[in-house]
């Protein structure tokens, strides 16, 4: 193939909203347009105080306030304006990161421009939509229409081995791994960038410090974290703990850190936007605890392994995919008293930190560069399968309204009948 790509990459957060999915956008974004691969556009919805000075363009469609609800906005993409400007971009394919609005723009953008949809399935959402709606009806409405979306698409990409969620959620074709990359280069930063992050919260030179980078959310295993701090404590074991991060339970978390009485010993950072500063706080930690058994591949534990730093991870999550307990990073059970007496044990063991930082390092460390090259030779296979006609042939947007009504329909009719059902059992002890 000859033409250069010209990608379209869509997703529902990007900054100022920092998490992986968005960095993982940028990173494609920068790469794809500075390395001579091609040109990138991102779209996304608005947000406040955006400031957009990326070396690719960004296109930014109308959003409402619902960071308290789901803690992002949410994008209404459906305007006239920004549409007749992406017709006239040029692209030749199509990625979306999202699988909701993302992708349902995507779509729309196919069938206007008949080019292939690649999307990446980042983390899962499933959950999410459990964990912010309690009406099984609109839960089941909400994944049928997720997992729709996903089978809509000329090729899926995932993140990890893991996949099995997306199985779960009754996506039945294929898909490839794809592994996200780090911006960090290998290495450690000088010594005096890694006090100047210590001094600013009166740590100690020889203090033990552990770390945690990521969206400040229950299901990222903090609890967990927290509980095993609380028994390390007590056991009288001295150490520092920096939450780096926000999101939507944050209060909680420091609310709850606080009724363990961890408050001298447990501090939450602000969001960190430089990361350069991330990257001194990754070198002057001793170990990094990612207790998560949501994320779908970690690129945090990726990040801490380019600054020689290992992880704490739970045995058999998605995260945990290429470690070898002792080697590259240490495995747990996923409760606090497995994480406390792991840690009450590395306490001791400096030198054996190091070590199992230095080979996480030579093992998993992934740069954007490599992971964005090896994507920008996916994307010429799919334009090459979609232009010779050998891509499956996908439904229009119109032929999943009407089956998606169907099923609603269909829901309705059984909640009707299930209330129905309720109601007759309840009028019979009042007869």
């Amino acid at each position: 193939m000859h033409d250069k790509i010209n990608v379209c990459l869509l997703n529902d957060s990007f900054p100022p909203v920092i998490d992986g999915v968005a960095n993982a956008v940028v990173n494609y974004g920068e790469i794809i347009s500075t390395k001579n691969l091609g040109k990138a556009t991102v779209v996304t919805p608005e947000y406040p105080g955006a400031v957009d000075g990326y070396p690719f363009d960004v296109v930014r469609y109308p959003s409402l306030s619902t960071e308290q609800l789901v803690g992002y906005r949410a994008g209404v993409p459906f305007d006239a304006k920004i549409f007749g400007k992406l017709e006239k971009a040029g692209f030749n394919i199509i990625h979306t990161h999202c699988p909701v609005v993302s992708t349902l723009m995507a779509r729309t953008l196919r069938e206007k421009l008949d080019i292939p949809v690649v999307f990446t399935y980042h983390t899962k959402f499933d959950v999410n939509i459990c964990d912010m709606v309690r009406s099984k009806l609109i839960q089941e409405a909400a994944l049928h229409n997720l997992c729709a979306n996903i089978q809509s698409c000329d090729e899926v990409w995932v993140v990890s081995r893991g996949a099995e969620n997306l199985r779960g959620i009754g996506y039945e074709g294929e898909y490839i791994v794809m592994e996200n990359g780090v911006d960090f280069p290998k290495g450690r930063v000088t010594p005096d960038e890694a006090m100047e992050v210590r001094r600013e919260y009166g740590i100690g030179q020889d203090e033990r410090v552990f770390m945690y980078v990521g969206r400040m959310m229950w299901y990222k295993g903090l609890r967990i974290t927290l509980d095993a701090l609380k028994k390390l404590k007590d056991a009288g074991h001295a150490f520092r703990m920096v939450f780096v991060g926000s999101g939507g339970d944050h209060d909680e978390v420091v609310a709850y850190a606080e009724s363990l009485g961890l408050s001298d010993c447990v501090f939450f950072t602000s969001p960190k936007y430089d990361r350069n500063v991330i990257r001194a706080w990754y070198c002057r930690a001793d170990l990094f605890l990612f207790p998560s058994t949501f994320d779908t591949n970690g690129l945090v534990v990726r990040e801490a392994a380019a600054c020689e730093l290992a992880s704490v991870l739970v045995r058999g999550s998605c995260a945990a995919e290429d470690i070898t307990d002792g080697e590259n990073g240490f495995l747990i059970e996923e409760n606090a008293e497995s994480m406390a007496k792991l840690l009450a044990k590395l306490c001791h063991e400096p030198e054996r930190l190091k070590r199992v930082g230095r080979q996480a390092q030579d093992e998993i460390y992934l740069s954007w560069d490599d992971a964005v090259h090896r994507a920008q030779q996916r994307y010429e296979a799919v334009i090459e399968a979609y232009r010779s006609g050998h891509s499956e042939p996908r439904r229009s947007l119109a032929e999943e309204y009407y089956e998606t009504l169907a099923a609603c329909a269909a829901a309705l009719k059984r909640s009707r009948a299930h209330l129905r059902d309720h109601w007759d059992t309840f009028a019979e002890h009042f007869q």
